[in-house]
């Protein structure tokens, strides 16, 4: 009996293995696919309530318009901000390198020697070259967004009968329980986004008018930097906060102005994100901060942006499937927040 556990639990992590594998091979596919379902859950109570008044087709062609006027707006918000920062970098790019020449003697100067390569091998080209690729790979999700836009249109034509389908007596019991989970998670999902979104928001116009009160060059890229990578939880504040700081120091050539101006972003950071946020999510999204860490980096590093955006949202979706089978809910309750079991919350 132990020696058969033994090969079930070795055949599921193969299992398990191959697929993440085949996860990473294809994710020119599997990406789109799954941000689109992840868009699907948060539109279709919209496209569903315009069928009441409208045409099938013509409420689809509505809320597909206005689905990727969202996305567009927020990827070019990050793409016209690092596009800003380019420019500005490679005209003052000079700064910097004398910036880093006299921290360098400074530091050699009190005992503390800089590794050989890096002297030797450092260029502020390459943080031009990291700031222009960041754009640049913003700019170039023309593809990735054309298949989500075809995923997103035929996703929406069959979510009614796809629940025709998990309804009917073929596909129970595992029907009902997938229907029923589906729900949960698009719930939680749009209420997740509203959250994230009015937080994002804020933290981009309260990030613009420290910057323009600061003196702050560029404040409006900053402003809609914050306010883009806001939605990418851990990652897009602390780049949000780093960059402007590392801006800082070339523009006021001190480093008291940069002390100052990275300590007032992680104050703003820290009330939105890690106070006023999870007040508004409440405890049916409450998960474990070392959970969403680690899917934000591990789905970043399977999709890179598209992952990390939609790392959590993929996190909240397991917890929920794990919660509805009873071999899973201890899975669940480990993965999300605080001390109740995770079906004991509220929905």
């Amino acid at each position: 009996m132990q020696e058969a556990n033994g090969n079930r639990m070795i055949g599921s992590i193969a299992t398990g293995i191959l697929i993440l594998a085949l996860l990473y091979i294809a994710q020119s596919i599997f990406a789109p696919l799954v941000f689109s379902l992840f868009v699907i859950a948060l539109v279709w109570p919209c496209q569903a309530a315009l069928q009441r008044w409208l045409p099938k087709l013509v409420a689809l062609l509505i809320t597909l318009i206005v689905t990727m006027v969202v996305i567009i707006a927020i990827g070019s918000s990050v793409a016209w901000g690092f596009g800003k920062l380019a420019q500005w970098l490679f005209l003052n790019a000079e700064r910097f390198q004398a910036i880093y020449v006299d921290w360098t003697e400074w530091l050699e100067g009190h005992g503390i020697a800089v590794a050989g390569p890096l002297t030797d091998r450092f260029d502020v080209a390459w943080l031009v070259r990291f700031v222009q690729g960041t754009a640049g790979r913003v700019n170039s999700f023309a593809g990735f967004a054309l298949l989500v836009f075809i995923f997103i249109m035929l996703g929406l034509l069959e979510v009614e009968d796809f629940n025709k389908r998990l309804v009917a007596p073929s596909a129970q019991p595992y029907g009902m329980r997938i229907l029923v989970a589906n729900r949960v998670i698009g719930a939680k999902l749009r209420r997740f986004m509203i959250v994230r979104t009015f937080a994002s928001i804020l933290t981009g116009l309260v990030v613009w008018l420290f910057a323009l009160g600061a003196g702050l060059e560029l404040a409006t890229a900053w402003g809609a930097i914050a306010f883009a990578l806001n939605y990418i939880p851990f990652i897009g504040p602390f780049v949000a906060t780093a960059l402007p700081t590392l801006f800082a120091i070339a523009q006021f050539d001190n480093w008291q102005s940069a002390v100052i101006i990275f300590a007032s972003l992680n104050v703003i950071q820290f009330i939105i994100g890690s106070y006023l946020e999870p007040r508004l999510t409440g405890a049916s999204l409450a998960i474990s901060p070392f959970s969403v860490i680690f899917s934000v980096f591990f789905w970043s590093f399977m999709w890179g942006i598209s992952g990390a955006f939609i790392g959590v949202p993929i996190l909240i979706a397991f917890i929920v499937y794990c919660s509805g089978t009873p071999s899973g809910k201890w899975v669940a309750t480990l993965l999300s927040g605080g001390s109740k079991p995770y079906t004991d919350r509220e929905s």
